[in-house]
């Protein structure tokens, strides 16, 4: 039997490449939208720690990094504002701006 990697080995090669930490982030937040907060918690604690990490990004918005885990674990409820906060300031580092837009769902 092959020897595999972990996934989050995978994810955390990945998020060296620019294009694919925005998708990431982006998945993230669509996740967020569509009301899948567990996804989106797993998506953005992956996303934090193969980029800025926690206790930078705890700095950053003046949080334990400590708390900012638990925000984000499978057990976590987060407040909607921690978690936008959050979002912004990954918008910030990453240089880019996430769009929210409706589409038709009935067209599909």
């Amino acid at each position: 039997m092959a020897l595999t990697r972990s996934f989050r080995e995978t994810v955390m090669e990945e998020l060296a490449d620019e294009e694919f930490r925005r998708a990431f982030l982006c998945e993230a937040v669509r996740s967020m939208v569509a009301g899948d907060l567990d996804g989106a918690k797993l998506i953005l604690r992956e996303y934090v720690n193969g980029t800025v990490g926690f206790p930078k990004l705890g700095a950053a918005l003046g949080r334990s990094p400590k708390s900012l885990m638990r925000m984000l674990s499978p057990a976590g409820n987060p407040q909607a504002r921690n978690l936008f906060e959050m979002v912004a300031y990954l918008q910030k580092i990453e240089g880019t701006v996430l769009e929210v837009r409706a589409v038709d769902d009935t067209a599909a």
